[in-house]
């Protein structure tokens, strides 16, 4: 069963269900590596559709990726997903964040291109989007992928790491030679809003003396100060300063959530980061789902991810 405090603090939702979104809505913006304007429009969708993006430029069935590690195919500075036709979108992580966040298990999300837009650089656009359109509440029950050993993944020093434990939550550790990030760490349970409250307005980070090599690579072309908090030396150059003092490992949280869910359910475990980034996020599900041993589908867990509180309709 469900912890009491998580089922009497949000009301209106009811974990054990899955939820869709009660209207369309969208929004548009820069693609962050791209640099063009990009559209999205989200959608109500059925009982385990999952969250399933729609390339609107192209044509045919081969326009749909399902939001699924096994979809994967980039993971430099940006999460990639991409189909059997050759049909990619970029920069998904954000958005995947907050629909975990949210609670959201079944959504169609078309686009424009291929990139979602970065919006301000975090995820609290996508949190507004999904609270401006409401959720359903639908007659099916949610499934969650269960931890029941641990796995680890380390490759050149970093580490990654998933292990049982109750409910959602995720630890992290960083460290950059900048004193404006030097070493950050958090650990953060995922109920009671704190998706929302702690971490989706963290936003992404660059370092101003990378950016000529990244645009030469054909990246961070639409990256500004107004989506991103970018860091010269150790002095951070947006004219706001930061969102919360650790910021930066609040970010890679936000961004371990959006991938961690392209295990295709909620994942009630805990994840351990030290240093990980978009690819050892996807190679921790990889290892878990190649133990059979290591996790189970399973219907209300002990606990789990505890959505925003949004108000619900049956």
């Amino acid at each position: 069963m469900k912890d009491k405090d998580q089922m009497t603090s949000t009301p209106d939702i009811d974990l054990g269900l899955q939820h869709t979104l009660k209207s369309e809505i969208g929004c548009s913006g820069t693609g962050l590596h791209t640099g063009e304007t990009v559209s999205i429009l989200l959608k109500p969708a059925p009982t385990n559709t999952g969250v399933v993006f729609c390339r609107t430029d192209e044509i045919g069935n081969g326009a749909e990726i399902p939001a699924l590690v096994e979809n994967v195919v980039e993971a430099t500075l940006c999460t990639t997903l991409g189909n059997k036709d050759g049909v990619t979108v970029a920069t998904v992580e954000h958005l995947l964040a907050a629909l975990a966040g949210c609670a959201i298990d079944n959504v169609y999300v078309e686009v424009s291109g291929s990139e979602l837009p970065i919006m301000d650089g975090s995820a609290a656009p996508f949190v507004f989007l999904i609270e401006c359109a409401g959720v359903v509440t639908q007659d099916a029950p949610r499934r969650f992928i269960e931890v029941l050993k641990r796995v680890d993944v380390e490759i050149d020093g970093r580490e990654v790491s998933l292990s049982p434990g109750s409910g959602f939550s995720v630890g992290f550790s960083i460290e950059f030679d900048s004193d404006a990030i030097g070493k950050q760490d958090m650990n953060v349970r995922l109920v009671n809003g704190t998706f929302k409250g702690e971490i989706s307005r963290a936003r992404t980070f660059g370092f101003a003396e990378e950016v000529d090599q990244l645009r030469r690579m054909g990246l961070a072309l639409g990256g500004s100060l107004d989506n991103a908090v970018v860091v010269s030396g150790d002095e951070i150059l947006n004219d706001e300063g930061l969102r919360y003092k650790d910021e930066f490992v609040r970010h890679k949280i936000l961004d371990c959530v959006g991938d961690l869910y392209l295990a295709g359910a909620q994942i009630s475990g805990h994840f351990q980061g030290y240093r990980s980034g978009h690819a050892m996020n996807h190679e921790i599900v990889r290892a878990l789902f190649a133990d059979p041993s290591a996790w189970r589908y399973a219907e209300l867990p002990e606990a789990v991810l505890e959505p925003e509180p949004l108000a619900a309709t049956a």
